[in-house]
């Protein structure tokens, strides 16, 4: 029988206990280095602590929109291990999943630790190695492997899968063996603003709004937030991903015009104008008929000087217009932008013309394999992220299991 490989998995996270997850235990001795005390951190504050583990798009031609960067390269990957597949896995291992209305699908748990312990327990299982606290300084080939440099002692292996995210120092161990780095920037950050209408109204939701950056003739709609510093919510996050590099170019200082009901303002003027008609005499403050809050509503009022008691039938035309401005076409200056350190997540990486997508192998180094968001790839919120990271160790674990 032919004596076992060592693979050393560098970067403990979601992507690199996938793999070793699925390794087989028969063939390969595996050890995962983890720079951090503890392993799969941004599992275990993903979804608030729920752990958003994927999205119940099953379809991998529609699944691959939901990826500014990486669509064309990721459509092979889940053709072969797409939602589902990540659904299968973790059910078969005692994780019952839920999908949400919104297709984002959790534990039934409602507990990240769920997702975290299955596969802390399927690498033990296999009698894997998982070190903590270990910070790789330097990777070096030399007769046909490799050496793993640490504070701890320099390790020999076989194989090589770079899980790490996307640090720059991790970044920079890859550029130093030669691989292409595309500059890492944000993606999927909130929007700081300073404005009279978001003031004093955090929590402030609205269903279905629509952004539009018009200097970069883009624009997105969904559920939008006001929070402390400005606005959040998916509508935010997506137009954010989309335009990372651009934004980050503008230096996250643009303009953007909200429609917060998503309705053309003719729309709109129409449905007011006949509220007015058939409603004289009730109080402009009571006349809330869009779909926002009353407290929103009482501040377009308030930042416009219109008496909230005033009645409808003495609403004049200007005042019209400046409701339905505020609530269909508002202007609003963005000068910066806010990220949740937990999910954070970035535009850049490796150079994906480097890779082999039917394996995740390196094209400049030999048995060096690399998934994970130290590639120039990623997603909107919901899911994606994470299901990228199953899909691609899983194709590398398959692919090292059939050598």
């Amino acid at each position: 029988m032919s004596k076992k490989k060592n693979v050393v998995i560098i970067g403990g996270g979601a992507a690199g206990f996938f793999a070793a997850a699925n390794l087989d235990e028969a063939q390969y001795n595996v050890t995962i280095f983890e720079q951090n005390l503890d392993v799969l951190q941004k599992v275990k504050v993903s979804g608030g602590g729920r752990c958003n583990v994927t999205n119940a798009c099953f379809d991998a031609r529609e699944l691959v929109n939901f990826y500014p960067r990486g669509n064309r390269e990721l459509l092979s990957v889940f053709t072969k291990f797409q939602p589902g597949d990540t659904m299968d896995w973790f059910e078969t291992r005692n994780v019952p999943l839920k999908i949400e209305k919104d297709n984002r699908v959790f534990p039934m748990s409602d507990s990240s630790q769920s997702i975290i312990d299955a596969m802390v327990s399927e690498v033990q299982r296999k009698n894997f190695g998982i070190k903590t606290q270990v910070s790789v300084s330097e990777i070096i080939k030399e007769d046909g492997k490799y050496l793993i440099k640490t504070k701890q002692g320099h390790f020999p292996t076989d194989i090589v899968i770079f899980t790490t995210g996307s640090s720059p120092k991790s970044l920079k161990l890859l550029q130093n063996m030669g691989h292409k780095i595309i500059d890492a920037v944000p993606s999927l950050f909130t929007f700081n603003i300073k404005d009279e209408l978001l003031k004093d109204l955090p929590g402030t939701s609205f269903e279905n709004a629509e952004i539009r950056i018009p200097s970069l003739k883009t624009e997105e709609s969904g559920p939008l937030l006001i929070t402390h510093w400005g606005l959040s919510g998916p509508a935010v996050l997506k137009i954010s991903a989309w335009e990372a590099r651009n934004l980050a170019m503008l230096k996250y200082n643009f303009e953007i015009e909200l429609n917060f009901i998503s309705k053309p303002i003719s729309e709109a003027e129409q449905e007011l104008i006949t509220f007015k008609n058939s409603n004289p005499k009730r109080s402009v403050a009571q006349s809330k008929i869009f779909d926002v809050t009353h407290r929103f509503w009482n501040k377009i009022l308030e930042i416009n000087h219109i008496n909230p008691e005033k009645q409808m039938a003495n609403l004049s035309g200007k005042e019209m217009g400046l409701i339905l401005k505020n609530l269909c076409e508002k202007k609003l200056q963005v000068t910066g932008k806010s990220t949740f350190k937990e999910e954070f997540v970035t535009a850049g990486g490796v150079d994906l013309r480097e890779i082999n997508f039917k394996n995740m192998a390196s094209k400049i180094l030999p048995d060096f394999y690399i998934a994970g968001e130290v590639l120039n790839i990623d997603a909107v919120t919901g899911g994606f992220n994470f299901q990228a990271c199953w899909s691609e160790a899983w194709l590398i674990s398959q692919h090292l299991n059939m050598m």
